[in-house]
């Protein structure tokens, strides 16, 4: 095993950063990384956040405005509202594209941060495979949450007025149990395959089942890190939604910007000097 330095990412990666998977490998090396590292991404996204502001807050608007979307238009159906909100969190690394393209062009010293909205051209048969895969997750998603109302929440499906706290009173203490745990498993398995393949893809065009092998294999590899990078999206989310979707201007260029800093520290590159 060989220690790897990656580009920006890596100039302030810390000594715990190990090279797992030997260069002979056919899939890249990939390190692992401390627990805290997210916080380091963080920093480095809000640096990419301000050096490319105007664009960065295209994209968190364009968020925000998706939010405000789904809650005028299912607001006379709050159950099929809970399930998209959480399918917001399923779909955000497919529509963080176009941020990682900024915060790789700031990498590499490009300009024209408006091609960020083309950054699919040329890939669009490897991230379409995956765009599909979460398009499917998805649908079963919300399949998934609706039979769960129906089947244990115990006051028929709940209306807008007081919605949060008809859904999380101690009534429905089994509802929330099993929400809770088949959401976990339909955002674990979205997480495992996208939380780097998406940058990875965009980056060198790897093909869309390698990407997402890599993303996983990598996520195995780095447990604690991924686990507190995990919740960190998810809090950051769910304030951003809690905000009356504001927070997600600021929240979800950061997010992306930060996604693209994780993967080049921890997906390595063959041939790279230790």
């Amino acid at each position: 095993m060989s220690q790897q330095s990656s580009g920006r990412s890596g100039d302030s990666a810390a000594p715990d950063i190990k090279t797992i998977i030997d260069e002979e490998s056919p899939f890249p090396p990939i390190r692992r990384v401390g627990m805290f590292r997210t916080f380091v991404w963080l920093q480095l996204g809000w640096k990419d956040f301000l050096a490319a502001p105007r664009v960065s807050l295209f994209y968190g608007v364009c968020f925000a405005a998706m939010g405000l979307l789904l809650n005028t238009v299912l607001a006379h159906a709050p159950q099929y509202l809970s399930a998209m909100s959480c399918g917001f969190l399923l779909l955000g690394p497919l529509l963080s594209l176009g941020l990682y393209d900024i915060s790789r062009r700031l990498e590499r010293e490009k300009s024209g941060m408006l091609a960020t909205l083309f950054s699919m051209r040329g890939r669009w048969s490897n991230i379409g495979i995956l765009a599909l895969v979460l398009a499917v997750i998805m649908l079963v998603w919300a399949r998934a949450s609706l039979v769960v109302f129906a089947l244990f929440y115990n006051k028929g499906m709940p209306t807008m007025h007081g919605f949060l706290s008809q859904l999380f009173s101690l009534e429905n203490l089994e509802f929330i149990a099993v929400y809770c745990c088949i959401g976990f498993v339909f955002a674990s398995v979205v997480f495992a395959i996208t939380w780097v393949s998406i940058p990875l893809m965009l980056d060198r065009d790897t093909d869309a089942i390698t990407a997402m092998i890599i993303s996983t294999v990598s996520l195995f590899i780095n447990v604690p890190a991924t686990l507190v990078w995990a919740l960190t999206i998810v809090a950051l989310v769910v304030l951003g939604l809690f905000s009356w979707n504001l927070g997600l201007i600021i929240a979800m260029p950061v997010v992306g910007h930060a996604t693209w800093h994780a993967y080049r520290e921890v997906v390595g590159r063959h041939g790279e000097s230790p």
